[in-house]
């Protein structure tokens, strides 16, 4: 490990946009990938995709800290292992690491200030773990600063970018990044861009192509459940379960894999399996989302008293964010919503759109004042959260229930039809809602 190196400035090296240009152009596919495209999506979820590339990922913590004790002076050790400690508190769902990650930063940047394109960009990584997306934004621009080509820094940019809800900006980010550090990083942002969008078929080729250069186990496992989930959330279990089995065999253990499967077999009606799997996935990593998941599994499956432990679970886990500076507003807002305190939701969901603007910040907010009694107030929301084309059966449920309550019962019957029409199985409880509610507007017009 050098204590003065940085990541060396690269050339371009082509990037996924010449490639899809070879390679489907005969088949006259229009990737909106080009300067004049219009990117209207948003997100608020985990930035998943690895951000440090394989070298961290790969990086042994233990390892480093032996080394460090060592060779206290070494910036780029520091470096390296803050960005370690990021990765490993994001795939463990174990906040307890940022706080020590940022030590490893502030030491390596107390080493050298000037220069350090490692720490910076380590340091966007960490502040995008923590949903601090104006703070990821600001680092990865000085990162990039120093060295334009770092790998991490333009895909940190990327995702603040998104869950900033600057979409347009985003899919320059992209292209940008495809063309100076072409890889998994790159290229799965890019399809999730697309897939915001609406354009879902775009969003598949992208991903489809990055398996080709993908080789490593960790990249194809995240390649092949990107594919599994974009799959599954177009209603395609069977061809779903395909990519994640293909994760699955690089990545065993892989948890985004596993809750690829276990999230397709609950749609495919088989509630007892998913249990089983999601209970597995719960253990090693208790996060709102898959405590949810496994809850309404539970309620599906007429396990009131263990559904009520799941949801309990997600106070204590926002407890834990908190003390390691992770704003969990959107994930508390979501989960509260249905499960919780819907008071406490609503709060949640608004100090979320105080701070960043995106489809999901949108459908939390409108689905926390729905829940509240206000669905008049809750259809703007609910509105903007579909207005990208994004194609999210869950936000086509919301939209269908504002409206169904706001008094607007064609547009309410549509939206409800679509979600089913979509991914009829994108929820345990959520599908028997929409029928009863469809088949009594039904007796109401007849």
């Amino acid at each position: 490990m050098s204590q003065q190196t940085s990541e060396a400035p690269q050339a371009p090296r082509g990037g996924l946009r010449r490639r899809l240009a070879v390679g489907l152009g005969a088949v006259g596919v229009a990737l909106a990938i080009s300067a004049g495209a219009v990117v209207l999506g948003g997100d608020g979820q985990e930035p998943a995709a690895p951000l440090g590339g394989a070298a961290v990922i790969g990086a042994d913590v233990r390892a480093l800290e032996t080394h460090l004790k060592s060779r206290p002076k070494d910036d780029r050790g520091w470096a390296t292992l803050g960005s370690a400690r990021v990765e490993e508190a994001r795939t463990s769902g174990d906040p307890a690491g940022y706080p020590r990650a940022a030590d490893a930063f502030e030491r390596s940047l107390k080493l050298r200030r000037e220069g350090n394109d490692a720490a910076l960009a380590g340091r966007a990584a960490l502040a995008a773990a923590r949903h601090d997306f104006t703070g990821a934004l600001r680092d990865a621009g000085q990162a990039l600063a120093v060295n334009p080509y770092s790998e991490q820094a333009l895909a940190v940019r990327i995702d603040a970018l998104v869950e900033l809800g600057r979409y347009d900006q985003a899919l320059k980010a992209a292209e940008e990044a495809d063309l100076k550090r072409p890889g998994i990083p790159a290229f799965t942002r890019l399809a999730y861009v697309l897939e915001l969008r609406g354009d879902t078929k775009g969003a598949s080729r992208v991903l489809t192509l990055a398996m080709t250069s993908a080789t490593a186990p960790g990249d194809i496992a995240y390649v092949a459940t990107a594919l599994g989930q974009l799959t599954w959330s177009q209603g395609q279990y069977d061809t779903a379960l395909k990519h994640c089995a293909t994760a699955l065999r690089a990545e065993p253990r892989n948890i985004a894999a596993l809750e690829c499967r276990a999230r397709t077999h609950a749609a495919q009606g088989k509630t007892a399996e998913a249990i089983r799997e999601y209970e597995a996935i719960v253990a090693r990593y208790p996060l709102p989302g898959q405590l949810v998941a496994l809850g309404e599994l539970y309620e599906a499956a007429g396990k009131d008293a263990e559904a009520r432990r799941q949801y309990a679970l997600i106070g204590t886990w926002a407890s834990l964010a908190r003390a390691g500076g992770v704003n969990p507003d959107l994930d508390t807002a979501l989960a509260a919503a249905d499960h919780g305190d819907k008071a406490v939701a609503l709060k949640a969901a608004q100090a979320e759109w105080q701070r960043r603007r995106t489809v999901h910040t949108a459908d939390a907010l409108g689905w926390a004042l729905y829940r509240n009694g206000r669905a008049k107030d809750a259809l703007p929301y609910a509105r903007k959260a579909t207005a990208t084309g994004y194609r999210n059966a869950a936000f086509l449920y919301h939209l269908g229930m504002v409206e169904q309550a706001a008094g607007a019962k064609a547009p309410a019957r549509r939206s409800l039809t679509r979600a089913l029409s979509l991914n009829p199985g994108f929820s345990p409880l959520a599908p028997a809602e929409i029928r009863r509610t469809l088949k009594n507007s039904a007796k109401e017009t007849s």
